[in-house]
């Protein structure tokens, strides 16, 4: 275990815990915890290395909106955890593929959107119209959260094209429910049955904003869409809310998700071991470049077969052993907590990651069996702090003795080119307004509600509403 220090000069986190409430009162009033205190500028806070990520802020800058180069894969970090907090979001990488006019990409995906990642891709100058292909490793809300702002903000903004969603097919599962005993499964849970109710819960968001056009006049259906996808609903083809599921065999190593002739982008998908029947990962392949995303899985040899000729960026999920996680969550110490009940939440968060993740040190193994090591290899949604980094790489170590690593947090960004692959962080405004580029000229259908002429925005509101008129706050 990690010697952890609390933000207090001196006192460590079990002397604090240990602590009255009162005698914390205290300590946070003279600034001795943090927080808005006022103090002399000469002080040097102690600064716990739990809450800060020194490797990351030491990383050359990068600003949004730099050109891509024509041969140059840019891989950006939105989303780097499993729970949210203000450095961390959960789980997104967009990645991004050269070629484009004027520096621009010539491709671009998003591989999981898990919720709060839409604040780091606006933060990033993302616009929605770059956020239209969506590929889901699998259904947890950690990994899917934020298609709900995605879907039903990007029409309002700049994205004037269908939403598609990449994802695994049903699971297939069935077992015994022994509380209330009856048999259950198997279920409609793939990305095609969520992606129609998606659909269904959306309706009232998608009616309101009807008195905004979301018809595409001129759309043309893309060549790498499979011929049996449609959207779900009632939505037309070139409708920006029309939402396309292209549903994968979660069974299948290799199989074809996205092949673009034009841009030369192929993204295949292979089985992930994760929680429950039903997940996925993906390889991306272009000009010669390769980048792996796991999503989330258990040590496999899935990863190894698809790594094992070499790949430029391997980015797979690994999680810190069981004792930090009860640790970190409870707060319980394994030093004053009675043996038995210590044993006992180990034990629970062990049952967990045994049915989901790759621990840190099993990361490391996974690196060490590849015949071709990865030019980079990065672990993901993972509690990015000093304290942790630095027990991983560790763990890592002890296997994988001499290849790249790095631990991924939010808002780092890796240029992936033949010659280099090179680390930096991104440096962000946290006031940033919406990026929504003008329309390029296109004219579109008039919007679902109209008089013949002119649509009313007025037009789903009661009839019979008790409602101020007159503008009288434009009397001063």
């Amino acid at each position: 275990m990690t010697n952890k220090k609390s933000a207090a000069k001196g006192v460590s986190r079990r002397d604090a815990l240990k602590l009255s409430g009162l005698a914390m009162g205290g300590l946070a009033m003279s600034g001795m915890l943090g927080g808005c205190t006022s103090s002399d500028a000469s002080d040097t806070p102690v600064v716990d290395e739990g809450e800060q990520n020194s490797y990351f802020e030491s990383l050359d800058s990068c600003y949004p909106g730099e050109p891509l180069a024509e041969n140059e894969m840019r891989i950006t970090f939105m989303g780097s955890w499993y729970f949210q907090r203000l450095a961390q979001a959960c789980n997104s990488v967009f990645v991004e593929v050269g070629g484009g006019p004027d520096g621009t990409a010539a491709d671009q995906f998003v591989f999981d959107c898990g919720s709060g990642i839409t604040a780091k891709y606006n933060a990033m100058r993302i616009p929605m119209s770059k956020l239209d292909k969506i590929f889901v490793t699998h259904l947890h809300g950690d990994h899917m959260s934020d298609l709900t702002h995605i879907y039903c903000f990007g029409p309002a903004y700049d994205r004037k094209s269908p939403l598609y969603v990449w994802g695994p097919s049903n699971s297939g599962l069935t077992y015994y429910d022994p509380y209330r005993k009856v048999n259950r499964g198997p279920y409609e849970d793939g990305t095609k049955a969520f992606c129609e109710n998606f659909r269904k819960a959306m309706r009232w968001h998608t009616e309101s904003f009807s008195f905004q056009t979301s018809a595409i006049d001129g759309w043309t259906r893309p060549g790498w869409l499979p011929d049996d996808a449609s959207p779900v609903g009632d939505d037309a083809e070139n409708d920006a809310y029309a939402l396309y599921p292209i549903e994968l065999d979660w069974t299948v190593e290799g199989g074809v998700a996205y092949d673009n002739p034009t841009t030369g982008v192929k993204v295949t998908h292979f089985p992930a071991i994760h929680d429950r029947m039903g997940s996925i990962s993906y390889k991306l392949e272009w000009k010669g470049l390769s980048m792996i995303f796991t999503g989330d899985t258990k040590p496999g040899n899935y990863v190894i077969r698809q790594a094992n000729s070499g790949v430029d960026v391997l980015i797979h999920e690994m999680t810190t052993p069981p004792e930090v996680w009860v640790e970190k969550f409870s707060g319980l110490d394994p030093d004053t907590t009675d043996p038995a009940t210590w044993a006992a939440y180990v034990q629970m968060a062990k049952n967990v990651q045994d049915s989901s993740h790759t621990v840190q040190k099993a990361f490391g193994y996974i690196l060490s069996q590849l015949n071709v090591a990865p030019r980079l290899a990065v672990g993901t949604h993972f509690p990015a702090t000093d304290d942790t980094i630095k027990d991983a790489l560790s763990d890592i170590r002890l296997w994988y003795k001499n290849g790249d690593v790095t631990v991924a947090t939010d808002l780092m960004v890796l240029n992936v080119s033949k010659t280099q692959i090179h680390q930096r962080k991104a440096v962000v405004s946290d006031y940033v307004w919406p990026n929504i580029p003008q329309s390029s000229g296109a004219t579109y259908e008039m919007p679902l509600y109209n008089d013949g002429a002119t649509s009313d925005p007025l037009a789903q509101l009661d009839p019979d509403r008790d409602e101020i008129t007159g503008e009288p706050w434009e009397e001063r």
